[in-house]
């Protein structure tokens, strides 16, 4: 699903084929009890992804949350409720864990996905920032 993503492909390379650095990481992620993979399927193929990160905190009261990113839809399933469904199921993980508040982040590029997160009642709070690391140091 990233090899049909203009702004995955302007990150760098993109192949369908997982290198050992991304099964590592898929690894660690499924290793890890705060973190889920979910894929949706249809007919035995996979049509949607996405990870959910939950979260303890010191502020709200202790409260945990849960973050989640790298939300894909496949490009020829789109417009039919599948991107729906698969927040639907999240925010129900969410509920199920406890969590009292749901964060995602989008490219500011992807003013599609913007729109359809406001329209699950996700709203633009706060200004995210990231900074790059250099690999190795």
């Amino acid at each position: 699903m990233l090899s049909d993503d203009d702004i995955a492909r302007s990150r760098g390379p993109v192949s369908e084929e997982a290198d050992e650095a991304v099964w590592r990481a898929f690894e660690q992620i499924d290793a890890d009890p705060n973190n889920e993979l979910i894929v949706g399927e249809e007919a035995g193929e996979v049509v949607a992804t996405c990870q959910l990160t939950f979260t303890p905190g010191l502020s709200r009261g202790g409260a945990s949350r849960m973050t989640i990113e790298a939300v894909r839809v496949r490009a020829d399933r789109r417009g039919g409720g599948r991107g729906r469904a698969l927040m639907e199921f999240a925010l129900g993980r969410a509920r199920d864990r406890g969590c009292v508040l749901a964060q995602l982040t989008t490219d500011k590029r992807r003013g599609d996905a913007q729109r359809f997160y406001a329209s699950l009642g996700f709203v633009a709070s706060h200004e995210g920032m990231k900074l790059g690391l250099p690999v190795g140091r």
